[in-house]
């Protein structure tokens, strides 16, 4: 897509964070490299640490060549830096929106598009939208648009997420707000619907007929290192399962949308989600699993009573026609063995054995992995005869790596899809309003019974592990196991 030349400012509150040095500014950088942001543009930094514009600009080049030195080495960042601009300043203070205004009206000299980015704790998300609000930062003409790009999490749970709704529908049309999901911008996540309606071979098996469950797998190596503060409130569901883990199961299950724009992509998407069938008490004790690693309450900041889960695996069903009976097994985990993001499609048995095998040697259910991280790209499990008179089977792997096919550093990082995708006026891989309300429903009725006496156990396990044997019991108990499709590739 052509760049739109239009003069853009972005504006971005806690600039001074991780994230900004992590993952916003080599995303910019990256799109200033490949010529797609406008001739005239500029990067307004916010936040409390006193820094100029020329200690601004150092930090990010640090950042820069710590985190992405590929980026770094690019003799564009002197063209680059001159446009990056800080102001020292408190997000909750009405006053400094008023020194706001006048720092973007020096920059900008004449009209602009904004996007505001708000990267700071959830608890300054209200406040910042309705201070905008308030000050006409965000009031459109007919010749320019205002976006804000607002982070995870998006509520603690259904009621804070409705009433973060309400506050920012006050000030902001829907149209107008990037409620972000990094995991949407992943190429494998976006290639799944390619995968799935562009070849006739999959859509027809992609159901209840042939399919007997679904696996999604968030693994993370690292444990709650130092978000204790925000990690010992919030829990693997709230973290995890409620954005990353609900949108794949979303994706993976939603009906083909009429076209591929965003209302109708997200229009399918909430659909699947209100389709996931709430457990009742007693099922969420058998169809839960929830668990600690051993030492987390030895981390500093956790209470020694702390039973906040760093692990979880959920059985959820989608009662609608396609997905009717089938289960979707959803976990996550921090201190796991691997890193590692993937969707395990298992499919059923063959219906008749014909083939002269042993009775213990049964012939294993093809499935498909899709991996999204690391080594992006999709595995097929299927079954063929060795060589030979006798009828012995192999199982083997048709593959598929992006890293194996394209050239290196062709997949944009994650980051720069999504700030594209919001400069551009792209919302299809952000979450809509009513599908944030949606995921919550789910989480919300698994949170209420592990907060009361009917909650089951909770589990422990042993870092570096793949989690607890509660776990494996769950699928276990059907003769399911859970599958490595991707890790060891």
């Amino acid at each position: 897509m052509p760049k739109n030349n239009q003069p853009i400012t972005i504006v971005i509150f806690g600039a001074t964070g991780d994230l900004t040095q992590r993952k916003l500014m080599p995303g910019l950088f990256s799109l200033f490299c490949k010529g797609l942001l406008p001739d005239r543009f500029a990067v307004v930094g916010l936040a409390r640490t006193d820094w100029s514009s020329v200690v601004f600009r150092e930090q990010m080049l640090a950042g820069l060549k710590k985190l992405a030195p590929d980026l770094a080495d690019d003799d564009r960042w002197s063209d680059f830096a001159p446009n990056l601009h800080y102001m020292l300043g408190d997000a909750t203070r009405p006053e400094d929106y008023e020194t706001l205004r006048t720092l973007l009206a020096k920059v900008e000299k004449g009209a602009a598009n904004r996007l505001f980015y708000l990267s700071t704790a959830p608890r300054f998300f209200a406040p910042i939208v309705t201070h905008l609000g308030e000050a006409g930062l965000v009031t459109e003409t007919a010749d320019t648009w205002r976006r804000v790009v607002i982070e995870k999490p998006f509520g603690h749970d259904l009621a804070s997420a409705q009433a973060l709704n309400e506050v920012v529908h006050a000030t902001l049309n829907e149209h107008q707000i990037y409620r972000i999901d990094h995991y949407l911008a992943k190429e494998t996540v976006q290639n799944l619907l390619v995968f799935r309606f562009a070849n006739t071979m999959f859509e027809p098996i992609w159901n209840r007929n042939y399919i007997d469950h679904v696996q999604i797998t968030v693994a993370e190596t690292v444990d709650v290192g130092d978000r204790t503060g925000y990690y010992d409130r919030s829990g693997v569901l709230r973290d995890m399962f409620q954005n990353h883990l609900m949108q794949l199961l979303a994706l993976v299950a939603m009906e083909p949308p009429a076209a591929f724009d965003a209302d109708s992509i997200r229009d399918e998407k909430v659909k699947t989600m209100r389709a996931v069938r709430s457990l009742t008490p007693p099922e969420v004790a058998a169809r839960t699993v929830r668990a600690q690693y051993e030492g987390y309450r030895d981390t500093e900041g956790v209470a020694a009573s702390s039973r906040t889960p760093t692990y979880a695996a959920l059985e959820l069903y989608i009662d609608n026609w396609r997905w009717r009976g089938v289960p979707f097994y959803l976990r996550s985990g921090k201190a796991l063995p691997q890193k590692a993001s993937e969707i395990i499609v298992q499919f059923k048995q063959p219906p008749h054995m014909m083939f002269p095998i042993p009775d213990d040697e049964p012939i294993p259910a093809n499935y498909l992995a899709l991996c999204l991280q690391p080594h992006e790209g999709f595995h097929q499990r299927i079954e063929l005869k060795e060589p030979g008179q006798a009828i012995k089977l192999r199982s083997i792997d048709m593959d598929f790596h992006y890293e194996d096919l394209f050239q290196p550093n062709s997949v944009p990082e994650a980051y720069e899809t999504l700030l594209r995708n919001a400069l551009e006026g792209d919302p299809t891989l952000f979450t809509r309003g009513d599908g944030i309300e949606a995921a919550w429903r789910v989480i919300d009725t698994v949170l209420e019974v592990w907060q009361n006496e009917d909650a089951p156990p909770l589990a422990s396990y042993v870092p570096g592990s793949w989690g607890p044997a509660e776990a494996d019991k769950l699928l276990g108990r059907n003769g399911r196991r859970w599958r490595h499709g991707c890790v060891d590739k």
